[in-house]
């Protein structure tokens, strides 16, 4: 095996207590994955995950004599969990592929670096790192890091069909890390591998759809994607990649901007929460009257009211609204007893009629002015 292709100063999280016990604990493990990556980068640390030639029951056993806590919480793929501190620390043996099936992997273990990195999805992915700060790097992924380049380990083709959901995450790799466009062998391997979508369920096509969708500037990844005949694919409800994305980071607020077809149709066929799916179609319905926003906010959250106003490409409207006290209906069910109402469902539809005319004064009538209309309502049943 060559030697480390570059060397750093240890990042200052591998000397942490916690951190230092389970890398004492598993003598030869290196951090691997998006920590190295982002490490590299100066990002925040994400994920930390560790890569070990031991197998996981010698893992196991090695964390125990150590006092730490040893989860299985992926054994078959090699993959156990430990605590450090806030961290969930995850150590996975060196692995290989046997079987794919575009969804799911049979891998072997092994004890070689260089296998493990062939299995992973993109070179920037691939990088490995000692505790004292030799980067090991066999799959060029440290050129590509520098030039802003997501590319595929080996031939996409073959990555994208041992997994199809790494056709979604290339994009969003692209949104976060890319300077420059995939090449032709890549665009053409990723259009290859659209008719793959459809063995992923709905569930995780979401979950990398939302995850590209939080991503700080997903809108050229986006539009490559709309380019490549992906975003059809995944959205075929219809979504225009050409509307200006909020600048949130809310993946709902920008589904909405994107998507031209039925809000619903879309939520309940990606299988949205239930409290996503409310959010996505209450936020397509028009923005308020700049007019009367006490009645608007006296009737829907703030948060929607002001990411109709973004989407109808109006911020200041949106600034309005946030910056706008909330109204308070000043009756009560006490308020409905004193003016005569029976106790029972006559209260609670007193309260809504007089809600609804509240509104349409645009919520400027004051307590004595409602408990005086409430009177009017009472005397006339």
């Amino acid at each position: 095996m060559s030697g480390p292709a570059r060397r750093i100063a240890p990042p200052d999280f591998l000397a942490t207590p916690e951190i230092a016990a389970v890398l004492a604990a598993l003598p030869g493990a290196r951090l691997v994955g998006g920590a190295v990556r982002d490490t590299l980068l100066g990002l925040p640390l994400g994920d930390i995950d560790l890569a070990t030639p031991w197998p996981p029951q010698q893992v196991m056993a090695a964390l125990e004599r150590a006092g730490l806590p040893a989860i299985p919480t992926g054994l078959a793929h090699g993959t156990i969990t430990t605590l450090a501190g806030p961290h969930h620390v995850e150590i996975t043996t060196l692995r290989r592929d046997v079987a794919t099936d575009g969804r799911h992997a049979r891998v072997a273990f092994t004890d070689a670096w260089e296998e493990d990195a062939k299995r992973r999805d993109f070179t920037l992915n691939a990088l490995s790192m000692t505790p004292d700060g030799a980067v090991f790097d066999t799959v060029g992924g440290l050129a590509d890091l520098a030039a802003g380049r997501v590319r595929f380990v080996g031939d996409p083709g073959a990555r994208l069909a041992e997994d199809y959901l790494r056709l979604l995450r290339f994009f969003r790799f692209q949104a976060r890390f890319a300077r420059t466009p995939p090449d032709a062998a890549t665009r053409a391997a990723l259009q290859a591998a659209i008719p793959g979508l459809a063995r992923l369920s709905a569930e995780r096509v979401w979950a990398e759809l939302k995850r590209l969708l939080a991503t700080p500037d997903p809108a050229p990844a986006i539009a490559l994607m709309a380019e490549l005949g992906v975003l059809a694919a995944i959205i075929p409800e219809g979504a225009d990649p050409s509307r200006a994305l909020p600048a949130e980071s809310d993946p709902i607020l920008r589904l909405a901007a994107l998507l031209t077809g039925d809000p619903a149709h879309l939520a309940d066929r990606l299988r949205l929460s239930r409290a996503e799916r409310r959010r996505l179609i209450a936020l397509r319905a028009p923005p308020p009257d700049p007019e009367r926003l006490a009645a608007a906010l006296a009737e829907t959250p703030p948060d929607i009211l002001a990411g109709r106003a973004l989407l109808a490409g109006n911020p200041a409207l949106a600034e309005a609204i946030r910056a706008h006290e909330i109204p308070q209906f000043p009756l009560s069910g006490e308020d409905a007893l004193a003016a005569g109402i029976p106790e029972g469902p006559e209260i609670g539809k007193a309260l809504a009629e007089l809600r609804h005319w509240w509104q349409n004064t645009n919520c400027t009538a004051n307590p004595t002015t409602c408990r005086a209309e409430l009177s009017r309502y009472a005397a006339s049943r």
